[in-house]
């Protein structure tokens, strides 16, 4: 049986991944910050990004890394600290145990690193990878979606009500966790993939109009959505609000402004992956539906 070494795995994006690795009958080994009851199907290894000894023994003795783990929610010096750091300490990790196979999941983000300091970090993550001389392949998500996901949370409250805020006019692209976790499993055997930075979607040819996805979301709940674009800064004075309610726990941060109202967030056609390899599954309506189905079971919307 194959071993993954896997990083992130507590998250919601590693949730999803672990499970499909275990269907697909890889021995896994994860890290924790915290303790896990040993499991038949996971080696949990108690641990963290910025603890090199824990790294080693998370990648002794396995044939591949999928690093997944990193900061979403900050300010610079964690980005710095945790996505940027924490992947050298991986990179460290695999060479010392000698695992060539690295497969680093970045994010769109690191496209335009102008914008936020996380898509700086991530950008400076990616540069370690490449230069790693590992046998590496680099992954740049667009938003992620899925059961487990809180990031979107607030628009499937919004759209519940029938009102949702929106950044200004643009285009994104998403994919659903168990699509994005398939490719990640799928680049495993994959030589023709060394040295590539893909950025997969859900299929959906020039991405998703902010409006129109609104409005699709809004009809799992029967509704007509209003969606309403908000500038900049009005963008800006509700981050100060979060930031005032939430504290440290605030999703909308002033940092997420700065890439929120970038109008071009669709995947690069050049840069998908090939088809031989991967192509999505997941019909978007029908993710949204199973995550509203998953936010109503958790209580989070009734």
């Amino acid at each position: 049986m194959r071993t993954l070494a896997i990083t992130g795995g507590t998250g919601f994006v590693g949730t999803h991944l672990l499970r499909l690795a275990v269907e697909q009958g890889f021995d896994v080994r994860a890290l924790t910050r915290g303790w896990k009851p040993p499991e038949d199907e996971i080696a949990w290894v108690e641990g963290a990004l910025d603890r090199p000894d824990t790294l080693e023994k998370l990648c002794d003795g396995a044939e591949a890394v999928i690093h997944v783990g990193g900061a979403v929610n900050g300010g610079a010096a964690l980005f710095e600290a945790v996505n940027v750091g924490g992947t050298a300490n991986m990179i460290d990790a695999a060479r010392r145990t000698g695992v060539r196979r690295f497969i680093h999941v970045s994010s769109l983000s690191a496209r335009e690193p102008g914008l936020s300091a996380y898509g700086r970090s991530k950008l400076r993550s990616e540069r370690l990878v490449a230069a790693s001389g590992l046998d590496w392949t680099i992954v740049r998500p667009p938003a992620v979606y899925g059961p487990g996901d809180r990031d979107m949370f607030e628009l499937f409250r919004m759209a519940r009500r029938g009102v949702v805020g929106l950044p200004p006019a643009g285009r994104f692209s998403l994919i659903h966790a168990e699509d994005l976790c398939r490719l990640l499993l799928a680049l495993l055997d994959d030589p023709d993939s060394w040295s590539e930075i893909y950025e997969p979607d859900d299929g959906r040819e020039g991405g998703w109009e902010h409006r129109h996805f609104a409005r699709t979301v809004a009809r799992i709940y029967g509704r007509r959505a209003l969606a309403l674009s908000m500038p900049k800064p009005v963008l800006h004075i509700a981050s100060a609000l979060d930031r005032l309610v939430r504290r440290g726990k605030a999703r909308l941060t002033a940092d997420r402004v700065g890439y929120l109202c970038h109008p071009d967030w669709v995947v690069t056609a050049e840069r998908k992956p090939p088809a031989r390899l991967w192509t999505p599954e997941v019909r978007t309506p029908t993710g949204l539906k199973d995550t509203a189905d998953w936010y109503r079971e958790q209580g989070w919307l009734r």
